[in-house]
């Protein structure tokens, strides 16, 4: 006959029971309560550093929409009017001023990292020699403090 690998005929230890040692339902609260506290404040940090982010989004969006407008521009001879808006880059304008050749640029309206439709303005209002791209901010209104402009510095 075969020897198992392991002795099977052991006896049990003649030590008393022990206590098995772990942890206590109160260091266990205490504990999930730390690493609470350490989630909310990465919270808010991440907020912060996504806030950022959707400002340089903005920013990358301008330059985007603007290489688009200059594009059409080229091609029709001027800017979509105000009237026309950012559309005239997804549909040819049935209103004048009618552009002399198009095509179609973007296939879908842009939206700002908070989910609303840029403003065009044409003429810009600080600079009227070129359009003026809006968005309307975190809060979504216009005319309001967090409102980003093409035309600021």
């Amino acid at each position: 006959m075969k020897s198992l690998p392991f002795n099977t005929n052991r006896r049990r230890s003649s030590r008393p029971f022990t206590v098995a040692s772990g942890f206590t339902l109160l260091e266990m609260v205490i504990v999930l309560g730390i690493i609470a506290l350490i989630m909310g404040g990465v919270m808010v940090t991440l907020k912060k550093i996504g806030s950022v982010g959707n400002v340089t989004r903005v920013e990358g969006d301008f330059s985007g929409i603007e290489s688009a407008l200059m594009a059409y521009k080229t091609m029709a001879g001027h800017y979509p009017s105000q009237q026309q808006g950012l559309k005239a880059l997804i549909e040819k304008p049935t209103t004048a001023p009618r552009p002399r050749r198009w095509k179609q640029l973007q296939t879908k309206p842009q939206l700002d990292p908070w989910g609303n439709e840029y403003i065009y303005k044409y003429p810009g209002t600080k600079d009227k020699s070129r359009p003026e791209i809006i968005s309307k901010g975190d809060d979504g209104i216009e005319g309001t403090e967090d409102d980003m402009s093409s035309q600021d510095e």
